[in-house]
């Protein structure tokens, strides 16, 4: 990076950090939930969940974004979301990252093709970044996870 202060862009409107330590269990039933048909109710509790063990690979390494815009709907990704994102995990082919572009956070799909790398957005209304020796660029983590409201 250039020594430009970092902005939230277009479509990232908060960062958080993970309390280390912090456990956040919750009840599991001791059955799947039918999507299909439905099958009969269990009455029971098998365990407790810690949502952190099971969203959270690295600790150290993992912060939240809220997304702001809409350039993600055809990912899953929607206004208001919360994406959880690991720092320690490879930016890779077509995985979903947070990028600093031009001093401003944003979330696309990372495409890399014959050695040039492109941030797509998941929407037709947006048009492709091609990243370019000059582009003041890098990767801020993978996006594990997106959390949203169903209603």
């Amino acid at each position: 990076m250039s020594g430009k202060k970092l902005s939230y862009g277009a479509n990232i409107s908060s960062i958080g950090i993970l309390e280390n330590g912090l456990e956040l269990q919750r009840p599991l039933l001791g059955t799947e939930i039918a999507a299909g048909f439905p099958s009969p109710a269990q009455d029971y509790i098998e365990a407790n969940l810690d949502l952190n063990r099971q969203l959270i690979l690295h600790e150290a390494a993992t912060f939240f974004v809220k997304v702001s815009g809409d350039s993600m709907i055809d990912a899953g990704i929607y206004e208001g979301d919360i994406l959880i994102v690991d720092r320690a995990l490879p930016a890779t082919n077509k995985k979903i990252v947070i990028a600093a572009l031009e001093g401003e956070l944003t979330v696309k799909q990372l495409h890399i093709c014959k050695n040039r790398w492109y941030l797509l957005p998941q929407n037709d209304d947006y048009k492709p970044i091609e990243i370019d020796e000059d582009t003041d660029f890098s990767i801020w983590g993978v996006v594990t996870y997106a959390i949203h409201k169903l209603f």
